[in-house]
């Protein structure tokens, strides 16, 4: 045997790589399945608390959005244990990815956090993880990351604010759930659609032929995809902020509802007009 062939027999076999199937819909039964949604692909900053099932410990932890050096997960000095739901590593099942984390997490002591940087293996998902969901929330800066304490100190201030200024500002729409008003080069409202893809692009075609897709002289633009649920995507008039839109929000969610509900055919204009926007859908991840 040559020098090189020894060598090579002296390796240890290299790890086969589990394939992870592909899951389009990964939240899909989750009963937050839209702010999970939200805070994986558009939110900056956002915490959804939950609990573990007893079978894992049963201990209540928060998800975030994403954790100081995009650590997986950490817990804090105080206990509280945080998992990001934006992660570094991708399977193609989020819902994998981020129940990996939380039974990861679990074994954290506090001041400790984890990192993962390798596709997780096949198990749990958050279906299978998580007993219970709480409050949605969201935030301007990432003080949830410190314990009040901690937040309270003159230099994590300074931090906490220097964080703030790399963000884009979002915020919700009160009183519309999955709507959110960000700003960039100009203001914009995603808003979060909980039913199937078709069903909403079945409306937003029939609102775009009646003339009814917009609110307070605004202007679709398009939509997302982002697991499994659609984005669609509004620019606003130049310097509109959030509080303004609650009222024409509210009226016009109450029109896009019984667009998303009929079951009457598409007409051939509407048939048109629903191509045009699938294809200017942009897909996230």
């Amino acid at each position: 045997m040559s020098k090189k062939n020894r060598r090579n027999a002296d390796r240890p076999a290299k790890k086969k790589r589990v394939i992870i199937p592909f899951v389009e819909r990964p939240f899909e039964d989750l009963a937050p399945e839209a702010e999970l949604v939200a805070m994986r692909e558009i939110l900056p900053l956002a915490t959804l608390e939950a609990t573990v099932s007893a079978e894992h410990g049963g201990e209540a932890l928060t998800l975030t959005t994403i954790l100081p050096g995009m650590a997986s997960a950490i817990r804090r000095e105080d206990g509280l244990l945080l998992v990001a739901v934006q992660t570094v590593m991708s399977s193609g099942d989020a819902s994998l990815d981020i129940a990996t984390s939380i039974l990861k997490g679990l074994e954290l002591k506090p001041g400790s956090s984890l990192e993962i940087s390798e596709q997780p293996e096949p198990g749990p998902r958050l279906q299978d993880v998580i007993a219970s969901f709480g409050e949605f929330t969201m935030y301007q800066q990432p003080d949830f990351w410190m314990t009040p304490e901690e937040a309270a100190k003159p230099d994590n201030q300074q931090a906490l604010a220097d964080s703030r200024e790399q963000l884009v500002p979002t915020r919700a729409i009160a009183g519309v759930p999955g709507a959110y008003w960000c700003r960039m080069s100009h203001e914009f409202v995603r808003y979060v659609r909980p039913e199937s893809r078709d069903a909403v692009l079945d409306a937003l075609a029939r609102m775009r032929t009646a003339g009814t897709a917009s609110f307070d002289e605004s202007r679709f633009i398009g939509a997302f995809r982002a697991q499994g649920l659609l984005i669609p995507v509004w620019q606003l008039q130049a310097g509109s902020e959030a509080d303004e839109l609650e009222k024409p929000m509210a009226k016009f969610a109450e029109a896009f509802d019984a667009a998303i509900a009929s079951t009457e055919p598409l007409t051939a204009d509407e048939k048109r007009a629903r191509a045009g926007i699938v294809s200017r859908q942009v897909t996230l991840r």
